[in-house]
């Protein structure tokens, strides 16, 4: 039997809400658009740049800086939405998906998982964390 993927409402929410407080820390200190910050963890770097800045939300981009090592299609790139009143963060867009479902029937043409949405938000925060633990402000304005 197939069984239908159902969204975990709750799990996915709880998700935003960590995302939102590991990505605080690593914000710049002004939420203008345009500042960024670049964080070194080891060997890689990765960038993150506000993008879009309102009352309630702000968007961010984040990305390893490759250095040529990989092609543009396997750095990751991720665009995150942030809202400030709710204090959850939510991946928008990754790599080539530029709006993400919350749940894609299996199989499909772009072969998205059923749950890629979760998949997408659960890496950001592994990602978050590495450089929360790991990381080292490369810029003054961080």
């Amino acid at each position: 039997m197939n069984k239908r993927y159902s969204v975990d409402f709750a799990g996915i929410m709880r998700l935003y809400e960590t995302n939102y407080a590991k990505l605080l820390p690593l914000l710049p200190k002004t939420d203008t658009v345009g500042d960024e910050c670049v964080y070194k963890v080891f060997d890689h770097e990765y960038q993150l740049k506000i993008t879009e800045s309102t009352r309630y939300t702000t968007v961010i981009e984040l990305w390893q800086c490759s250095e040529g090592e990989l092609p543009d299609y396997l750095v990751p790139r991720l665009t995150v939405r942030l809202y400030h009143d709710a204090r959850v963060a939510e991946v928008c867009s990754a790599q080539q998906i530029s709006r993400l479902q919350p749940r894609y029937d299996y199989p499909n043409l772009r072969m998205h998982q059923r749950d890629e949405k979760h998949q997408v938000n659960r890496f950001l925060g592994d990602w978050l964390a590495y450089c929360l633990k790991n990381g080292i402000s490369k810029q003054s304005v961080c």
